[in-house]
């Protein structure tokens, strides 16, 4: 997978932009708040039609935008042929289309462009909060089964709507009841196949980042990945048990979540938790265990998407570079060199293995202008 070229269009604080002839490495060099995460953003928002830094649209469309939308257009080379993406992005929604097609539904447009993306907050993902597991969780499922993006999108509807009748149920007789069941019964039709995708994912990726986080810590340390559902049992994959067992935990719980308005089982509370030699690498891993976890994490992320979809992901390193000492720096740079489509953003090159980077393209940006 490789990205030819890509505009933008009133995005963020950049007017017109137009860069041709991307290469195999893009180093993308610029100091604070001139435009290079906003460039990284765009990238990755063309990918999943959401952004990785705001749930709100408007703030990814320029001030000065005449028509009060922006645009990110890409041409993207596949195995089996390339791809003119388009994504238009305004006050009345999204608008993504394919060669010219406008897509019916964005999750049928995700997936056209694979992207791994990371970033200083990555380092979060092994001691950060469960959000931002459950996060990169679902991002990286998305993309690659558009199938678990519609359940997500619609259970987070559900839940939404639960929510709400529940705080609305406080004191009140069982009629109400009656209608929190008819939305129990949806958000476990549409839980129980999250849960169920992210198991195998996890799995999947266990084998990946086993092999990875061996190899970097020369045979050191072992990295075990264990999912922490809500409910039932973390291997139980049976499709009909699970159901069963949500909707049991439901039940059992229901007097306590309208006492406190919020529903407290479900995929939106499970966990991902780490383990390095047999010990929980969250609570007793070092700073280096876990920033070596992360990358472990991210790495496998490349080859498992390589594996599900027979073509590598394009990669996006926004100021993490800087962030790794040298021999991780080696390591994340070894991996993708010559077999992945990159691109890195640094403030300056002094902190960056450069004699690794010779023959980079590279880009300076300022005040949301890119200078070849």
């Amino acid at each position: 997978m490789f990205v030819k070229n890509i505009g933008l269009q009133y995005y963020r604080n950049y007017g017109l932009l137009r860069l041709e002839s991307l290469g195999d490495v893009n180093l993308i060099l610029g100091q604070n708040a001139q435009g290079k995460t906003n460039l990284m953003e765009a990238l990755f928002v063309l990918a999943m039609t959401k952004s990785h830094r705001t749930s709100k649209d408007k703030e990814l469309i320029s001030f000065d935008a005449p028509a009060g939308s922006a645009q990110i257009v890409a041409e993207v080379e596949r195995k089996y042929g390339d791809l003119k993406l388009e994504l238009t992005l305004s006050a009345q929604g999204k608008k993504a289309k394919i060669n010219g097609l406008e897509q019916r539904r964005l999750s049928e447009f995700v997936g056209s462009l694979n992207v791994v993306m990371f970033a200083p907050e990555d380092l979060e993902i092994v001691k950060g909060t469960p959000g931002i597991r459950r996060r990169f969780l679902d991002m990286e499922i998305g993309q690659v089964q558009p199938s678990y993006l519609f359940h997500l999108q619609q259970y987070q509807k559900v839940l939404l709507q639960r929510g709400n009748l529940l705080k609305q149920l406080w004191g009140k007789e069982a009629a109400g009841k009656e209608l929190l069941e008819i939305w129990d019964a949806q958000l476990v039709e549409h839980g129980v196949k999250i849960v169920k995708k992210r198991k195998e994912f996890i799995k999947k990726l266990q084998i990946w980042a086993e092999s990875i986080h061996r190899g970097i810590t020369n045979g050191g340390e072992e990295l075990k990945l264990l999912y922490v559902p809500s409910f039932g049992e973390r291997e139980m994959e049976d499709e009909a048990v699970l159901l069963d067992n949500f909707m049991l935990k439901l039940s059992q719980t229901r007097d306590q979540e309208i006492r406190r308005g919020m529903t407290l089982t479900g995929p939106h509370r499970d966990d991902l938790s780490f383990f390095i030699n047999g010990r929980e690498a969250q609570v007793y891993g070092s700073q280096g265990q876990q920033r070596t976890a992360a990358l472990s994490l991210k790495l496998a992320e490349i080859e498992l998407i390589h594996e599900e979809i027979g073509e590598y992901p394009v990669l996006l390193l926004d100021d993490v570079l800087s962030e790794l000492d040298p021999y991780r720096q080696t390591q994340l740079i070894e991996t993708f060199q010559s077999k992945v489509q990159t691109f890195i953003t640094a403030t300056g090159i002094e902190s960056l293995s450069a004699d690794r980077l010779k023959g980079a393209s590279l880009y300076h940006v300022h005040d949301g202008k890119v200078e070849i």
